[in-house]
């Protein structure tokens, strides 16, 4: 699918977005709709920042009370 690169986690921004989808093109297993960067969490160490567990736990339907 392309070049990939592979980073050190340093910086940890707040992302904004639209929806999440599963997808079978992505390694993750999902995609974000219309991802945008919301600001830079400059007080925030990269072992604190969410997990992809915690981003597809967004995706299970809430139980209803």
């Amino acid at each position: 699918f392309g070049p990939v690169r592979s980073v050190l986690p340093s910086l940890v921004f707040e992302l904004g977005f639209d929806s999440i989808h599963h997808s079978s093109r992505t390694k993750s297993g999902l995609t974000l709709r219309n991802p945008r960067i919301l600001r830079w969490l400059k007080d925030t160490e990269p072992k604190d920042a969410g997990t992809l567990p915690e981003l597809k736990n967004l995706m299970q339907p809430h139980a209803q009370t």
